[in-house]
Order: structure tokens, then sequence, then C-alpha cells
């Protein structure tokens, strides 16, 4: 069924149409509540049951790594590989934290899906597998075929894509205006003049032309520029959707880029005591990006606007989400395989051997008696779940309750 349009609200009142969109989505599925409340997965880390999960050595992990936040990033050469894709809760913290929220994703799309509940344990199974790959020297690329075949159809996708299918998605056509409806709301004046000022910058300037195809002297101005309305967790915060011809006036499909601007606000991802991170919420986001996901690090600006911290990134055809609800069970099973390895890689490339051999220990020193994975890992996944249900059920009440009022 198709959305109805929506009128842009002011400024002052975007929240309160936010809270009632995101609560209307989180109503959807036990899955789809799961994305949408990252803080009751941090508030179970600090019960018994979390704090038991093993400590591996402290690198950049994700923070939210879920199914949604990995999918085909093209890096600066428009080269494509899947990597984690969302950093807004990255830190320097425990690398299991970023596997039991993969491994709670997958089950709660599983629960949400006609996938009989079997392949949860499968998947478990097959996450240990192609998280323990990496830890001895295995690239996720390297996975056999068949166990790459459900994100490969993605990345395939992805490959094909142009600046035209995204003008196509996200403005409708390869007109340089974006139009405003249920996506897209209009700014206020002062918004349009601070992003005027921010794309006048030789920093923006710099981002904007660091593509292999653009030219580094080329200028730069503003097309146009909306708010952009996204999912729970830009509830509140800035977020804009800002499209910047490059080299003159006359532009062409191939000289337009489309930014997506975004307030960095802190963590609630449990970092580690010792660590030392940015103070800039910004920077933290980029340095990060930087060591997950270089695809998507070398792409990222941290900067100000209107004394807020936030990221800029300039979004390319080939970046795309991956969807786990049309999988059949033995896909679903590959595929968690194969992002276990994508996680794991990125975990990796920031410890030395003797770190991921250390941690390759601790990570599998208990078994479960039921299934082939580390009974913390299972029995983490029984309890998030089993919490996340209750809960969703009993959002789904208030908000029945409340649209009936």
């Amino acid at each position: 069924m198709k959305a109805p349009k929506t009128s842009t609200p002011p400024a002052q009142d975007r929240v309160a149409v936010l809270v009632d969109r995101r609560n209307a989505k989180m109503a959807r599925s036990a899955h789809a509540y799961m994305r949408g409340n990252t803080v009751k997965f941090y508030d179970w880390l600090e019960t018994t049951s979390g704090k038991s999960i093993p400590i591996g050595p402290p690198v950049w992990i994700c923070g939210d790594c879920h199914v949604g936040n990995l999918g085909p990033i093209a890096n600066i050469e428009g080269q494509v590989d899947i990597q984690i894709r969302d950093l807004d809760q990255t830190v320097i913290g425990n690398p299991a934290h970023d596997l039991i929220r993969l491994a709670l994703s997958l089950a709660t799309a599983v629960r949400s899906s006609d996938l009989p509940g079997v392949t949860t344990a499968r998947m478990m199974e097959e996450m240990v597998v192609g998280y323990r790959s990496t830890m001895a020297g295995r690239k996720s690329h390297s996975v056999p075929g068949k166990d790459a075949a459900p994100v490969q159809r993605v990345m395939q996708e992805a490959l094909r894509r142009r600046w035209k299918n995204l003008a196509e998605e996200r403005i409708r056509d390869v007109r340089p205006t974006i139009p405003r409806g249920d996506k897209f709301w209009e700014i206020s004046k002062p918004e349009r003049k601070a992003l005027v000022e921010l794309v006048a910058s030789e920093e923006l300037r710099s981002l904007v032309t660091g593509l292999q195809s653009r030219d580094d002297h080329s200028e730069i101005e503003l097309l146009d520029a909306a708010y952009w309305v996204k999912g729970c967790s830009s509830l509140g915060r800035l977020r804009y959707a800002v499209l910047v011809g490059v080299g003159g006036k006359k532009h062409k499909s191939g000289d337009i880029c489309f930014l997506d601007i975004k307030e960095a606000t802190t963590a609630a991802a449990p970092r580690s005591a010792k660590a030392s991170t940015p103070r800039d919420n910004a920077q933290r986001v980029v340095e990060g990006a930087r060591h997950l996901s270089p695809n998507l690090g070398d792409r990222m600006l941290a900067s100000r606007l209107m004394n807020r911290s936030v990221v800029i990134r300039e979004l390319m055809p080939q970046d795309l989400k991956l969807e786990m609800e049309t999988l059949t069970p033995e896909e679903a099973v590959h595929a968690a395989r194969y992002l276990a390895s994508v996680v794991g890689e990125a975990h990796a490339r920031q410890m030395d051997r003797s770190g991921r051999q250390e941690w390759a220990k601790a990570f599998e020193k208990s078994r479960s008696k039921t299934i082939d994975a580390p009974s913390w890992l299972w029995t983490s996944v029984v309890d998030l779940v089993a919490m996340h249900e209750g809960a969703y059920l009993e959002h789904c009440r208030r908000y029945s309750l409340t649209k009936a009022a």
C-alpha cells in the first residue's frame, strides 16, 4: 500500500510527528521493534547474563550491528564490498557485543518471517564458523560461493546501479530538486542558510570532489536541501538530504551528488574504560568507520552545523541495505555465516596475530550442549529474544491504545 503524503510540519513540531512514525514502524514486527530499540540491548548488557559474556580485546565495534546495518558499500573509486554501513553507535569496546547483536537480529528476522525456528540454531552455528575463520586470517570475500550467494545477489544489484537509479529512488527523476512529501520535508530559512554556509566550506568541497571521477579543483554549489525523514535512530536529530552541483551551472546527472548530513550524538553503546576516543561525536563516528568500514570511512566528514556535531557522507548508488525476510532457510543459514565473517574481518584487522588467537580461544571457551556454538552466545540470544518478544507485544498494546484514543 502506498504511504500517504505528509504535509511538512514546522521544524519545532517535527519530533511529535516522528515519534508517531517510529512507534508505528516498531509495531510492524518483533524484528522492527528490535532494530528500533537499541537501548534495550544495552540495558541487557548490564544484567548478570550480559556481564557474563567473554571480554575481547578493545577494538572499534559497530555498537548496533544488526542486519540492516550491513550491506554493499562503494569506495571513492567505485569498488564495492559488503561492510558495516551505519556507525552511529561505534565505540572502542567488546567485539562480542557486535556478534550478539547480529545474532539477535538474525533470530528476530527468522521469527518475523515464515522461516522455521530451527533455522535460528543453524544460523548460530554458521555464524561461529564464519567469525572464527576471520580470526585465522581468512577474508570475507573468500567465503565459498554458496555461502555468499544470498548476499552476492544484493552485491550484483549494487554493481549494476548508477546515479540515475539513486535519483529515481530518492528524488524521482534526474532533475536537481528533491520532491517534498512523505520522506522529504521543507526546511526553515535558518536551516537553509546554515546548509549554504556548510556547502561553501573548503572541507566539504574536498569531500565532494574526492571521487576518482571528479576534478579536485571543481567548484560546488547547493542546489536543493530538505529535512530527511529517516528511521528510528534519527528521531529528533538534524537530518538533511542535500543536492550539490559539481563544476558549473548546467548540471547533468554525473555532476550532481547527493549528501546525507546527520547529527551525531553521544553513543549509548558501552565502551572500554581505558579507550581513548574522540570527544566530538562526529569525529568518533568517522574514526570508527575508518577502522571498521574503510570504503565508507574515506567518504565521510565530521563537521559542525548550527552548533551541532554532524557527519556528512555522499550517498553512492551502490550503497544498499540487506534484508532477510525473503530468504529460504538454507539461504538464511549461509547469509549468517557470511555476515559474521564480514563483522569478524572488521574486528580482526584491528588485532595483531597473537590478539586474534587469544580472542579466538576466549570466544570458543565454552560450547553449548545443544548446538555447535559457544553457550554464552546461544543463551544470550535466547534471553534477548524472550525479552524483546515481551516488550514488543507491550509496545503494540500501548500503540493500539494510543491510536484508539
